[in-house]
């Protein structure tokens, strides 16, 4: 293993040329709060203030801080670009590998300019970047791109991590998310699409390098200080046994649980969504970021039986936290475990960020309750609260786009009730979905 500083380093990667290079930018890393600090300033640098979000000219910042690799719980990559859904500031966050697979990998900051002219995948490793040809991968679920293919043709060396996009993303929905690893997201503000916009499929990215330590009896200190509050936390503790997912009842109780596209604030199946019924029916495992010791990440694990063979089941293992389990779940009135999660699965497969896929069925149940829009519209599908087959069929033609009305749908609620009307009840600031 190598020893070097690499914080201030910056990959510069041009698909357009295929080409590459590696600048120190110690100004940008000293001048500048961390890693969002220097995606914000290379953005400004790269990106130009009229540029079309899904043109070549929009740059994507990915960027870790100096804690990353050193400390735990800094285990977060912040990707900065323009956002094809608002036209506006682009920042999303995203865990698992990939933070400290950057930083292993020797870089602080990656810069990926303009486009491919077929699609590709980025292969980081040992120094170079290899542009590996995607086109048998376009059109291909996330979880099949990542587990069978990316993950077999690259070994890579030291922590490895994949990210990439679904469907979504490539037919540049505006909400289309980047996967990492399998269960951690750059969810927000659509860089699933300009992904797509640049024919990049996704990137491996790898590496091996240990960081010198000036002062190991300090550091020890610092580091254990920082681990055992955290572990000793009642809050973590119960981000260890539910997840985000403990929120729910809580919330409820305090009338805070949005439902039905917030036309209330309290489920009365809250009970049957909550983390502890979760947990008790569905936990299957549970997983951590890199260099995180809380474990939060929680995985169902989904039983089916096969339809020709009694007996014999199909598992699938889905995610979930509380974000998906209101924007899926309270605010589609969902109390039907099996279908949230089939929905959830179906959400994830196809790459969407599963808040602004929430926010756009919950507008369009309400108009459809409300008359604002009808059969002729959506193809004959019809929105019903708590309806999950209907549902999972939407998600499909958002991605597919079919007809005006998922076309709408697939720039967001905005878009959509600028069209159809509905915008008193279009859950939207600043063009985006409420978070939380």
């Amino acid at each position: 293993m190598t020893v070097e500083r690499t914080l201030h380093r910056v990959l510069y990667i041009d698909l357009s040329r295929k080409s590459f290079k590696v600048e120190e930018r110690d100004d940008i890393f000293r001048e500048q709060l961390g890693g969002s600090g220097a995606a914000i300033a290379l953005l400004s640098q790269h990106c130009p203030p009229d540029c079309d979000p899904l043109g070549p000219e929009n740059p994507i910042i990915l960027a870790v801080g100096p804690l990353t690799s050193l400390y735990p719980l800094a285990s977060k990559t912040v990707a900065m670009f323009k956002s094809p859904h608002t036209g506006n500031l682009g920042e999303s966050h995203c865990g698992g590998r990939s933070a400290v697979s950057i930083r292993m990998a020797g870089y602080g900051a990656i810069v990926i300019t303009g486009k491919s002219e077929f699609p590709v995948y980025l292969n980081l490793a040992d120094g170079k970047v290899q542009f590996r040809d995607a086109t048998t991968l376009w059109g291909m679920a996330t979880n099949s791109t990542s587990g069978r293919i990316i993950r077999e043709r690259e070994k890579g060396t030291g922590l490895r991590s994949i990210m990439r996009i679904g469907s979504a993303g490539e037919n540049q929905v505006t909400y289309a998310s980047v996967t990492a690893e399998t269960f951690r997201h750059f969810g927000r503000l659509g860089l699933g699409a300009v992904f797509g916009s640049k024919m990049l499929k996704g990137i491996s990215i790898s590496g091996k390098r240990s960081f010198p330590i000036n002062n190991m009896k300090a550091y020890r200190s610092i580091y254990d200080k920082i681990f055992r509050t955290a572990v000793d936390s009642e809050l973590m503790k119960k981000y260890h046994e539910l997840g985000t997912a403990g929120n729910v009842l809580s919330l409820n109780r305090l009338k805070g649980l949005p439902t039905r596209n917030l036309q209330q604030g309290e489920f009365e199946d809250a009970d049957k969504v909550s983390g502890e019924s979760f947990a008790q029916h569905y936990l299957g495992r549970r997983l951590a970021c890199s260099h995180c010791p809380i474990g939060c990440i929680h995985i169902a694990a989904l039983r089916e039986p096969y339809a020709d063979e009694p007996y014999f089941y199909k598992t699938r293992m889905i995610g979930y936290d509380y974000e998906l389990i209101f924007s899926l779940g309270t605010m589609l009135g969902g109390s039907d475990t099996d279908g949230l999660l089939k929905l959830m699965d179906a959400v994830e497969a196809v790459g969407l960020d599963a808040m602004s896929a929430g926010v756009v069925l919950s507008w369009a149940t309400e108009a459809m309750d409300k008359g604002i829009i009808s059969d002729d519209q959506t193809g004959g599908l019809r929105f019903f609260w708590n309806n999950y087959g209907n549902y999972i069929e939407a998600v499909k033609r958002i991605v597919s786009q079919p007809n005006d009305f998922f076309r709408a749908l697939a720039k967001g609620v905005d878009h959509a009730s600028s069209i159809y009307g509905g915008r008193d009840f279009a859950l939207s600031f600043g063009k985006n979905g409420p978070r939380s």
